[in-house]
């Protein structure tokens, strides 16, 4: 399966924040599992009301009733890699709606984009925001939701 196909498991992380999952996206060792993570922290340190993991490195995607859903992989549900540290095991959300997606590594991410993104998973189009390879993807992810409460409110 693919992206395109109305379900489908990718090579993507997931986090819900609030009431909507964060499509989290990009090449191998782009940061995926660390901004995954750093997530996870700002919700216990108070910068998030609420973050949970919905799934790391893989993450089963379907198309249903004009929403976007995200599942953990079952092999992985649970599981989040910790750069230095390895593998470690968390309570993980079952299902989540996207409310947007972050591509980590974009080619096409902008100092100062001029008009908000969007891009389309599996026939769903979504809020987008694209993050540079040399970005501080936590510190743009935090300002994003900031500017978009409606992807977490309640």
């Amino acid at each position: 399966m693919t992206a395109g196909d109305p379900a489908a498991t990718v090579h993507a992380s997931a986090v819900l924040v609030g009431a909507r999952a964060l499509l989290i996206r990009g090449p191998s060792a782009a940061g995926k599992s660390s901004l995954t993570f750093s997530l996870l922290l700002a919700a216990q340190s108070g910068l998030l009301p609420f973050a949970r993991l919905i799934g790391d490195d893989r993450v089963h995607l379907e198309a249903r009733h004009g929403r976007l859903l995200v599942r953990p992989a079952a092999t992985l549900a649970g599981l989040i890699e910790i750069r230095g540290l390895g593998i470690r095991r968390v309570a993980p959300e079952a299902v989540g709606v996207v409310g947007a997606v972050v591509d980590l590594a974009a080619p096409d991410a902008e100092r100062m984009a001029a008009e908000p993104s969007t891009t389309t998973v599996c026939g769903i189009e979504l809020p987008r925001l694209a993050v540079a390879a040399d970005g501080d993807a936590l510190a743009q992810v935090l300002a994003f939701l900031d500017a978009k409460p409606l992807l977490v409110g309640p």
